[in-house]
Formats: structure tokens, C-alpha cells, sequence
């Protein structure tokens, strides 16, 4: 029985892969225990119940945005060619770069009372003029579809373009048309990878609250926030993240339901399959214009609007490059990211270690385990550590250590620290993970076999093997701790600020021109990421274009 738990590696590199899956699960479950525990005792806010209907809304407008969006793209750039196609194909997937809090405001900007928008429509038609309200959450909707949709569109283009050619052909061949054959045969295979990206799209509408902030529009993460920050009560916060947790659980639920329990399997071919119809015309014209509208209004104009409004705050009214708060702002950033990513990376290349040891059931279990903070919202996560930090406070009083250490780390960087590695242990961990795959199982037990201890074993021949793993875990670890933003709000002390907390609090001031630098910075930051998914993807022979 021992064996099967602990496997037949060695023991102590099993315990260790253990321990880091329970700290990385342990806020997690805090949330789910003190939520229990002060089930009807804490006070929550008077319009709860307006913010989960909103939370809702929020969440089926996001949905249906993305889903119009990913699979209507998707399939215009895999079942016909059109001026620009092979270009459209790979840039649609560049939104993924623009942080939703950024593409905020500059949305705000444009189209509120005071942009150029109304001001050019009250010029023309008078100061009457009906206009739709901004700051709504129909604007939130506009918001986070056009940020969010490169999740599902990725998840359905590649579900197109490597369905069996074939199935595409035996449908044709049958008399369906390229319309009935989409929507009777191509979509319901799709449908586990749809469900899969339109997961992630509802997670991260869970976890922003700052782009909803922008809009006037209250959610449950909304409130969160502002239970903390407005009233420090833990128990009362924990509840209402407790409710973000149970709408996480509904979201992962609502995937397998998506799913519909199917397995979908195909038999190769080497029939045309989906063969792109060429577009003529109007129709070419069309085609190329809803791809260029799309990607301008989620990315090329709003990287231009930054660009330019940092280019005419030189004068001083923007923020310049040398000043102190701003470089002290990036090096926090800088700082805190760096540490982030180094721990991440060696708790997932220790865990990934103790499996190829010959790790059993509890060590795949805490690799599993890492994923927990990346599959929940932030706002947990970050009620989570002060919970977990409450508990061991309390601890270290009752053994006698006065003070305890709980105000000390809630109250310092560490807290932040301790989030994030708990929330970006995932993506690290399956980069790693994707590269340890790629080691035979032989050479491991080649290396023990000769008398290598585990120690020798990661150091001269498994490390050697991970350079690109560790190289894209970094990468990805770094810019997604330099974007973050809720949990940085929740749980930073008085006085610390980074880039993304910089950008936040100069867009709700309305400091467009100090906040576009910055916010560029971060928008440049998180290309990285987004270009070695592209070049990964062409790498496997699956190139977007």
C-alpha cells in the first residue's frame, strides 16, 4: 500500500514533491474550511446578492463574446483564403498581450463623455444625441471579449485544422454542405477544446477586478476587495471568496458538461480535409476587413494610442522615464517577478524530479495539486494566504511566540510573494513537465541504476535536458507576476506599488498620459509570452497560418 502512494523512488524526493503540492493547494482549502466554519456568522454587504446577478451576467456576456468571437474567427481563417488570411491567422492571436485593466481604459478614454468619440457625435448632431453609456457592463462585455477571445480562438482553430480530413471529406461526400458540415460535424468535435478555452475565459472574468472597476460594475471579486480593504474583516472576505470559489466550481463543472462526457477520436487521412475556399470580391474584402477590425480594436489601435499618448507626454505631462517612482516601480516589479519565477521553477523541476523517481499516487497527486491556484481566481487565492498566514499567527501565540509572524508577512511583500507562487506554479510546472516528458524513462534508470544518486541524477542529466523548459517557464512565470494585478491590490502593504498597481491607479484618476508608458511597458512585456506560443506552435508543425 505504501508503495503505491509513495511510489518506488526514494522517499524524501517523494515528501518534498508532496509538501510543495500541499502549500501551493493549502490557501485553497483554507478558503473551504473557513468558509465552512463561519458558515451565517460574518457579515456580508447589503447588495451581495445584486453582485453575484451581476457577476453572472458579466460572465454570459463575456461567454457568448468570446465564443462569437474565437469560433467565428477561427473558422474564417481555416475554411477560407482571403487577402491577409496567414497573416490574420497568427496576429489574431496578439490580444492575448493587452491586459484587460489596460484595454479599459483606453476604451474609457475614447468612448466616454469626455473622449473623442461623443465629442465628435455632439459636434454633428448636437448636444442631445443619444449615445449608448460607456461605463456599463455592456461596456465591461466589449472589454473582456475583445482581450479574452484568443483563448477560445486558439482552442478552435486548432481543433479545426487538425480534424481528420477524413471525416471533412466523408460529410462532403454525403451531400452536407461547408455550412452543415461546421455545424453538424466539425463543431461537436470541437467541442471538448471549446470547452476547455471558454474555461479559461471565465476564470479570468472571475478574477479581474479592476477592468469591471472602471465600468461601475460591482461583482463578487469587486467585493472582495473591497470588503478587506474597506473593513479588514477576514471572515466576512472569506465568505464572499468562498462564493467566487463555489462560481469557479460551477465554471470547471460547467466544462465537463460542455464536454458531454465524449471522446472524440479520428483516423488519420490524406484527403483534402478543410481545404480554404478562395474569396472573391466583396466577399475577399469583407473577410480581410472583419479580421483587420478585430485585431485593431483589441491590440494595433490601442498600442497606438498608448504610444501616443506617451510620445506627447514629454513635455511633462506623462510619465518620464527617469523618474524615481517609476524606476523604483520596475524594480519592484522586476524584483518580485525574478523571485516568483526562480521558486516556481525549482518547486516544478523538484516535483517533476520525484516523478521520474518513480513517484506513486501521492506525488502525482501534489503535481496535480499545483495547478489549484492557476484554476481558481486570484481573489481566493489571496484570501487564502492571509487565512493560512491567520492560522499559523495564532499558532506561534499559543506556543508562546508573542507577536506571532502572521502581521508581519500579511503586512510586508511576502504575502504577494507567497500569492504568486501559489497562483503561477501551474503554467511553470507544465512547461517543465512538457520538457521531462521528452526524457526517456531508460535513461533515468539508466543513470540509478549505475549507482547516480538522485542528486547527481537531477544535476547531470536531467537539468541538462530541461534548458528549454526552464527557459519558457521563466518567461511565461515572469510576465505573467509583472501583469498581475488583483492580487498585488489585495494584499500589498502600505506604500508598495508596482507597474500594473501604477497603471491602475493613474487610469482611475483619469492620468491617461502618465499611464501609457507604463502600461506600454507591460503590454511589450507580455508579447514575449505570446510569441513563443506562436513560434511553439510552428515548431510542432501546427502553424497558425
Amino acid at each position: 500500500m505504501l508503495r503505491r502512494l509513495v511510489g518506488e523512488g526514494r522517499l524524501a524526493w517523494s515528501a518534498l514533491a508532496v509538501l510543495i503540492g500541499l502549500l501551493v493547494a493549502a490557501p485553497i482549502v483554507a478558503v473551504v474550511i473557513d468558509g465552512l466554519l463561519n458558515a451565517g456568522s460574518a457579515e456580508l454587504p447589503h447588495d451581495v446578492g445584486a453582485m453575484t446577478l451581476t457577476s453572472v451576467w458579466l460572465l454570459l456576456g463575456v461567454g457568448v463574446g468570446t465564443c462569437l468571437l474565437g469560433i467565428g474567427l477561427a473558422w474564417l481563417t481555416t475554411a477560407f483564403d482571403f487577402p491577409l488570411r496567414r497573416f490574420l491567422s497568427w496576429a489574431l492571436v496578439l490580444p492575448l498581450a493587452m491586459p484587460a485593466y489596460i484595454l479599459g481604459f483606453v476604451f474609457l478614454s475614447t468612448f466616454d463623455v469626455a473622449g473623442p468619440v461623443q465629442t465628435t457625435f455632439r459636434d454633428w448632431f448636437g448636444d442631445d444625441v443619444w449615445v449608448p453609456t460607456v461605463r456599463s457592463l455592456g461596456g465591461a462585455v466589449v472589454v473582456m471579449s475583445l482581450t479574452l477571445y484568443p483563448y477560445v480562438y486558439l482552442m478552435a482553430r486548432a481543433a479545426f485544422t487538425e480534424q481528420s480530413a477524413r471525416t471533412f471529406d466523408a460529410a462532403r461526400s454525403l451531400g452536407a454542405g461547408r455550412a452543415r458540415t461546421f455545424w453538424q460535424v466539425l463543431l461537436p468535435l470541437a467541442r471538448p477544446s471549446l470547452a476547455a478555452g471558454l474555461a479559461l475565459v471565465m476564470m479570468e472574468t472571475l478574477t479581474d477586478f479592476a477592468t469591471v472597476q472602471y465600468f461601475n460594475v460591482q461583482t463578487v471579486s469587486v467585493g472582495v476587495y473591497l470588503t478587506w480593504k474597506g473593513t479588514y474583516d477576514l471572515h466576512s472576505a472569506t465568505q464572499l471568496a468562498a462564493l467566487v470559489l463555489l462560481f469557479a466550481v460551477a465554471v470547471l463543472v460547467g466544462e465537463r458538461l460542455l464536454r458531454g462526457g465524449a471522446r472524440f477520436h479520428q483516423r488519420g487521412g490524406t484527403g483534402q480535409g478543410i481545404g480554404p475556399v478562395r474569396l472573391r470580391g466583396l466577399r475577399a474584402l469583407g473577410a480581410t476587413a472583419v479580421g483587420l477590425a478585430v485585431l485593431g480594436a483589441a491590440f494595433v489601435l490601442p498600442v497606438l494610442r498608448l504610444a501616443a499618448w506617451a510620445w506627447a507626454g514629454r513635455d511633462g505631462s506623462g510619465t518620464d522615464p527617469l523618474d524615481k517612482r517609476f524606476t523604483d516601480y520596475i524594480a519592484n516589479s522586476v524584483t518580485l517577478a525574478l523571485v516568483v519565477a526562480a521558486i516556481c521553477v525549482v518547486a516544478a523541476v523538484l516535483i517533476g524530479h520525484a516523478q521520474r523517481l518513480g513517484g506513486g499516487r501521492l506525488v502525482r497527486a501534489a503535481g496535480h495539486a499545483t495547478t489549484f491556484g492557476y484554476a481558481v481566481p486570484g481573489a481566493v487565492v489571496g484570501i487564502g494566504v492571509l487565512i493560512v498566514m491567520a492560522w499559523l499567527d495564532d499558532a506561534l501565540i499559543g506556543i508562546g511566540v508573542e507577536g506571532g509572524t502572521g502581521l508581519l508577512i500579511t503586512g510586508s511583500v511576502l504575502g504577494i510573494l507567497i500569492a504568486q507562487v501559489v497562483r503561477f506554479v501551474a503554467p511553470a510546472h507544465q512547461a517543465i513537465d512538457a520538457s521531462y516528458a521528452k526524457i526517456a524513462p531508460s535513461i533515468t534508470g539508466s543513470a540509478l541504476s549505475l549507482g547516480a544518486r538522485p542528486g547527481a541524477v537531477l544535476a547531470r542529466v536531467h537539468l541538462p535536458q530541461l534548458r528549454s523548459g526552464v527557459t519558457v517557464a521563466a518567461v511565461l512565470v515572469l510576465v505573467d507576476v509583472i501583469k498581475e494585478l488583483p492580487l498585488v491590490l489585495l494584499l500589498r502593504p502600505f506604500g508598495f506599488t508596482t507597474v500594473s498597481v501604477w497603471v491602475y491607479q493613474l487610469a482611475r484618476e483619469n492620468y491617461w498620459e502618465k499611464a501609457a508608458l507604463p502600461a506600454l511597458l507591460i503590454v511589450l512585456l507580455a508579447l514575449v509570452p505570446v510569441f513563443v506560443l506562436i513560434r511553439g506552435r510552428a515548431a510542432r508543425g501546427r502553424n497558425l497560418p
